[in-house]
């Protein structure tokens, strides 16, 4: 199918945020030389998440912060979405009817400790024993609970600019902080980042690095528009990790980690998937391997096999 800039303008939603508004003009800017004529609309959505103070649960998780743009697309208020692919919840916590139309490349996958400006630099590992590490990520408290038991992770909110200022100012109520390396230089302060975590260790979320344009799943006009704006390699990463989380009956405030590669050489696609023990202790491992044409079962494979080796015990709940 292919799309005609005549039938219609192009609405798109996003959060305000700092972060939110620069991968918003990123991705408009790819989509303005894709279709030079196009009547482009950006509309601002404030979510619930944004107001709510409080903890996340109160609100319904993490989902708070698509719920709103969720019925800006589903009652055709706008035509997409944008949003970080690691900041959206599983599919049983959404409004069905909405799917990713495109995905843009993958930036890094890293987290990283951020100190205090001014603070001379240093890791987590020589961080006082009993300092405070801020993050609202189960998994990243799973992680620091397992890695470095001798620091206390406590929760935080707010967008990561408001963070960084609260952290400067003493008022986040953390010694120290874990962010996003690609949020960081969306905001281009990548020069806060005190310490690289390891990806290989300090595992990533599912979803990292990964910037996504979803829409409602009977708009063919929009799919066929943003389909040639999509990175194929990294829409299949996102499938599978997507896949492997769904498995699990998770989402971003899940204690758990999906990470896939692909061997360009074999065309082989790899899903490493992990639960974390929120405890801190060893966590369930496993990997799945298939064709990279085949993100959604490979990776959903990954997910059932954790769950085949009791992950249900760590997350809580019987999926």
């Amino acid at each position: 199918m292919t799309f005609s800039t005549t039938t219609k303008s192009f609405r798109l939603g996003t959060r305000p945020s700092p972060m939110a508004m620069e991968q918003t003009g990123r991705f408009a800017r790819a989509l303005r030389l894709q279709y030079p004529d196009l009547d482009l609309e950006v509309l601002e959505i404030t979510s619930e998440g944004d107001q709510h103070r409080g903890p996340l649960a109160e609100v319904g998780g993490k989902g708070a912060f698509t719920r709103r743009a969720d019925q800006y697309l589903l009652d055709g208020r706008i035509e997409a979405a944008i949003a970080c692919a690691k900041d959206i919840p599983g599919p049983h916590d959404r409004a069905p009817g909405i799917v990713a139309g495109a995905v843009l490349p993958r930036e890094e996958v890293a987290d990283v400790l951020v100190l205090p400006a001014g603070r001379p630099p240093t890791t987590l590992a020589d961080l006082p024993p009993g300092s405070r590490v801020g993050t609202s990520a189960p998994r990243r408290a799973a992680l620091l609970k397992a890695l470095y038991p001798q620091l206390v992770a406590v929760p935080i909110r707010g967008n990561a600019d408001t963070r960084l200022r609260d952290l400067d100012e003493g008022a986040l109520g953390a010694d120290a902080m874990i962010a996003a390396l690609a949020g960081l230089r969306r905001l281009n302060l990548a020069d806060r980042a005190a310490q690289i975590l390891d990806p290989a260790v300090w595992l990533p979320a599912a979803g990292a690095g990964i910037v996504v344009i979803e829409h409602r799943a009977d708009d063919h006009t929009t799919r066929a528009l943003l389909t040639p704006l999509t990175h194929i390699r990294t829409h299949t990463l996102f499938d599978a990790e997507r896949a492997a989380l769904s498995a699990l009956h998770g989402g971003c405030m899940t204690a758990a980690s999906a990470h896939a590669v692909v061997d360009e050489a074999t065309g082989r696609l790899t899903v490493h998937a992990v639960v974390l023990d929120p405890t801190g202790q060893a966590p369930l491992r496993t990997s799945a391997t298939g064709p990279a044409t085949e993100p959604g079962p490979v990776g959903r494979r990954a997910g059932l096999q954790l769950l085949d080796a009791g992950a249900q015990k760590l997350l809580g709940y019987r999926p």
